[in-house]
């Protein structure tokens, strides 16, 4: 019997690892646990939650008049030109978000988009621009950004945000949360000057009007999609409001609570007319690019260009705390900061950032920073800068639809001011009511914002007041120097009318 060889065995073949893309590669997708679908739904969800900036931003701005009399579009305040005046806003902020988004993407590798802040330019529209022409003001939104660039490019921004104590940050935001709560309200006209009152509920204390049904209908609508945890429900809610809105004036030709030409109707919408006229697609009007006045605001010399530094500081501040807070509980949220609290790449996320500032102020846009809402989309899985690139392409098809948001009244924008007032001012849990040295100060930032109506003056008192504290107890040590020549600051801030008056002004 001839004895048949063993065939030869062969050893299975290693299994190669899939070979990566370039676009894995780039995004390191694979290496942060991540598909290229779940960045695209991630991204999508972003722009979902966060795209009512792009019918919120032009109501905050796009609807108040200069020191002029003058929008923000150049021209005198009326029915009509408020009209372009938003349809303007709309697209360049549509188009700013589109850039600095696809930016952090490409150059931060970071899931987080960028818009402009609603902080920001609330301080714009119902303080700065009382003084100055809307080109100035954009102007001093540029200083801010060249200014909180060089402190990103030096290294110095930490030691500006050591030199803050942590209850004072903590403070300043929820302070602007106060005090954007306040703003939706009033253009909702749900709070309006009172006859005997600063302020009261509707209209002499009662609530009348199509307009205010439409607002609470949208506030409880927005609250309750939110508390369900619906994915876009700012969104939504701004949809929805706007559908009733459009609805009830078609019925009842409710009209304008100002319309520049027939006398004030205090039952009328407070902003803008929800009627549908025209075309809801057109090419974007980009004409607000670049219209800016940078030196304008230093014109009056003395006292006036130290105002407006402290203003450029106040802008600073509030850009430079809110974007180290939004980095890091989205880095958290997505599981993607190292053993000392840092994200990856975490010096080319803050250069986007800070030129977002000098981008919005370049567009008329206001300053563009970090959104918190970039969290919902790392809930759906984002955890690369490819969502951060989808969101932005988001914002460059909105682009085209800028026309729809003429049809949003602020009763129906303002529901979501109210919201995002309240989640900024969830943040007050974390400050120590106990420690009076800490509390006192942070209590006065943050009911000053509202009840002066200026973030500047929020921020100066408690920066002021934390020093003296710290002063008469006998604890000058542990201020930081910085915060010392700050307060200095402030002090001559709050002292200028007084120094006018000696001076004869």
């Amino acid at each position: 019997m001839v004895q048949k060889s063993p065939k030869a065995v062969t050893a299975p073949a290693t299994a190669l690892p899939p070979q990566k893309s370039a676009l894995d590669r780039y995004f390191a997708i694979t290496k942060r646990g991540s598909t290229i679908g779940a960045e695209v739904r991630g991204g999508l969800v972003t722009f979902v939650t966060m795209a009512y900036i792009i019918a919120l931003n032009p109501l905050i701005i796009g609807t108040v008049p200069d020191k002029d009399g003058n929008l923000i579009s150049g021209l005198p305040i009326s029915g009509a030109n408020i009209g372009g005046a938003i349809g303007m806003v709309a697209a360049a902020t549509a188009l700013i978000a589109a850039i600095m988004t696809i930016l952090m993407g490409v150059y931060g590798r970071f899931p987080i988009a960028i818009a402009a802040g609603l902080g920001i330019n609330a301080l714009l529209a119902a303080s700065l621009v009382k003084t100055m022409t809307w080109p100035q003001a954009m102007g001093l939104v540029v200083w801010e950004g060249i200014l909180i660039t060089i402190l990103v490019l030096t290294g110095f921004r930490k030691a500006v945000f050591r030199a803050v104590p942590r209850s004072l940050r903590i403070a300043i935001s929820v302070g602007i949360g106060l005090f954007i709560a306040f703003i939706g309200f009033k253009d909702a006209g749900f709070v309006r000057s009172g006859s005997g009152t600063p302020v009261t509920m509707g209209i002499n204390g009662n609530l009348f009007g199509w307009p205010t049904l439409v607002f609470c209908v949208g506030l409880l609508l927005v609250i309750g999609l939110y508390v369900r945890k619906i994915k876009g429900a700012l969104l939504i809610s701004v949809i929805a409001t706007t559908i009733l809105a459009i609805i009830v004036e078609a019925i009842v030709h409710n009209g304008l609570y100002n319309d520049g030409v027939n006398p004030l109707r205090p039952t009328g919408w407070q902003l803008n007319l929800p009627a549908i006229t025209g075309h809801i697609w057109s090419v974007p009007d980009l004409h607000l690019l670049f219209r800016v006045d940078m030196f304008g605001a230093f014109a009056g010399g003395g006292t006036a260009v130290i105002s407006v530094v402290l203003t450029i500081f106040a802008l600073l501040l509030s850009d430079f705390f809110d974007t180290m807070g939004t980095v890091f509980a989205v880095g958290s949220e997505a599981g993607l900061l190292d053993k000392n609290g840092n994200p990856p790449y975490m010096q080319e996320i803050l250069v986007v950032d800070s030129l977002a500032a000098i981008a919005g102020g370049l567009g008329s846009t206001s300053s563009n920073t970090s959104y918190i809402e970039s969290a919902s989309g790392v809930g759906e899985g984002a955890r690369t800068g490819l969502a951060s690139v989808v969101t932005g392409l988001g914002f460059l098809v909105a682009l085209l639809l800028a026309p729809l948001v003429n049809l949003v009244p602020s009763e129906a924008a303002a529901p979501v001011l109210v919201l995002v007032g309240f989640l900024m001012l969830q943040q007050v849990a974390e400050l120590d009511w106990h420690d009076l040295e800490e509390s006192i100060p942070a209590y006065l930032t943050m009911v000053l914002m509202p009840f002066t109506y200026s973030i500047t003056n929020g921020i100066g008192a408690g920066f002021v007041l934390y020093v003296l504290i710290k002063l008469a107890k006998g604890k000058a040590k542990q201020v930081h120097p910085l915060m010392w020549v700050i307060s200095a600051l402030f002090l001559v801030y709050f002292a200028q009318g007084v120094i006018l008056h000696w001076m004869g002004l």
